[in-house]
């Protein structure tokens, strides 16, 4: 880590996003331009349509792909050294890797490097790549991570009663555990959109028609060419674009990255509210400080870590997916500057999954908090006697109970003598006589169950 680093997340954050350099830092762009460009040569030399371009030997096939499979930090700013000079920094692949082919029996393929491309022809798959693999190796493990601990959380408390608040006041009784599923479940929903996004490409030249490759050879089936190359990639061919693959699935992936921000934010705030009311309890770690100085105090700092980076997260989210798939023309450089900020915009995310994840690691329930406070809500049983009120025919049942629980101190006996009072059938009157807080949860555990249904 240096001290000396602008952002947080090559900073104070670097042990947390370190794993994502591998997909969104200069050096890995590079590593996938240079994948991309050899993956393109080497389909070129097998196409018998090609002349010009002679086919690889076994030999030389294993040379390129090691060329990819070892390509290092030294190799990356060797590319860097040749950019210096070009100015650009896909024509510094593109030189640095003729370069590597004039030292071998390679030399006479040269030409073929980069062979019909323009630059996004090589950026849009380098990217299309990083996104793919970054977010399914370190990201999605991540969010899953917090998921799993969220959803076990929830069925360790699936029959604990809680006092659920709604406006921020007391009402009807829930169970802790229903409430954490809630979350679990509107995350796997995000997960899931998230795994059956479309990771798109393109390889068409400099405005989207194959000029330049079907006035080299005009006989070859270009599109299908192009098409069978990237998806070869795995990734998606979109065969109508202008220079650029229009990232109209960027912003789909990024707008679900930012739900999938949104509920964790929402999370992070239900649980720092229930750790000040003392539901939760945070275990305290040896020799760490909560407060400069209040001793006493085990702060909520890696739920408002968290909330925070999802926060900055989301905010560059959304940035690139309304920026994105605006291009004047048939193209403009704006897309190219902010793409560069992807990694910052997954890196918060990740940063506060980890701290979600460990906020959760150290909580612990206080059954004797949530019990006092419903022991101290006996109006919220209004709800239950003016809904069985109704059955029996009362037209005034919610006003009455209104008058005599707003506003009111309202005890156990209130609330027994009042229905007692009434004139209900014996079953009714019985159930509602034994009715405790604590006890009107209705189907809170049993909607737990509905987290294994998402899976």
């Amino acid at each position: 880590m240096s001290l000396k680093a602008i952002s947080p997340l090559d900073g104070r954050y670097r042990t947390q996003a370190a794993a994502l350099a591998d997909y969104f830092s200069e050096y890995a762009l590079i590593r996938y331009r240079v994948l991309v460009e050899i993956r393109w040569l080497i389909t070129l030399a097998d196409q018998p349509d090609l002349p010009e371009i002679r086919p690889l030997t076994p030999a030389e096939r294993r040379t390129l792909e090691s060329w990819i499979a070892d390509f290092s930090e030294a190799d990356a700013a060797r590319v860097k050294e040749i950019e210096q000079t070009t100015q650009h920094d896909v024509k510094a692949v593109e030189y640095y890797l003729r370069e590597r082919l004039a030292a071998t029996s390679l030399a006479d393929l040269q030409p073929f490097v980069h062979f019909a491309c323009t630059s996004e022809d090589i950026n849009n798959l380098a990217y299309g790549l990083a996104l793919k693999e970054g977010i399914g190796r370190v990201w999605r493990p991540a969010a899953e991570r917090l998921i799993a601990g969220v959803a076990a959380l929830a069925e360790r408390t699936r029959t604990v009663p809680m006092l659920a608040r709604t406006h921020g006041q007391p009402a009807t009784p829930t169970t802790l555990g229903k409430e954490l599923a809630v979350f679990v479940a509107r995350w796997r929903r995000q997960l899931d959109q998230i795994d059956r996004q479309e990771y798109r490409g393109k390889l068409n030249g400099a405005v989207g028609a194959y000029n330049a490759h079907l006035i080299a050879y005009p006989t070859v089936d270009w599109p299908a060419l192009a098409r069978a190359f990237v998806e070869s990639l795995g990734l998606v061919f979109s065969p109508l674009t202008t220079q650029i693959e229009p990232h109209d699935y960027l912003a789909e992936l990024f707008h679900a990255l930012a739900r999938f921000n949104t509920i964790g934010i929402d999370f992070c705030r239900d649980v720092w509210s229930y750790i000040s009311m003392d539901y939760f309890r945070q275990r305290a770690a040896a020799g760490e400080v909560g407060s400069s100085t209040m001793p006493h105090k085990v702060n909520p700092i890696h739920f408002e870590n968290a909330e925070g980076n999802f926060g900055l997260s989301t905010a560059l989210l959304e940035h690139l997916a309304g920026k994105l798939p605006i291009s004047r023309l048939q193209r403009d450089l704006t897309d190219s500057t902010v793409l560069r900020s992807i990694g910052t915009a997954i890196g918060h995310s990740l940063v506060a999954l980890r701290a979600a994840t460990r906020g959760l690691e150290r909580l612990e329930v206080n059954e004797g908090a949530l019990q006092r406070d419903l022991e101290g809500a006996w109006s919220v049983l209004a709800e239950a006697v003016q809904t069985v009120m109704r059955k029996a025919g009362y037209r005034d049942a919610y006003e009455r109970l209104a008058a005599l629980t707003r506003g009111q101190t309202v005890t156990a006996e209130d609330v027994r003598r009042f229905v007692a009072s009434l004139d209900l059938p014996d079953a009714d009157r019985t159930r509602l006589l034994a009715l405790t807080p604590a006890a009107y949860t209705g189907l809170a555990a049993r909607l737990v169950d509905e987290i294994q249904r998402t899976d």
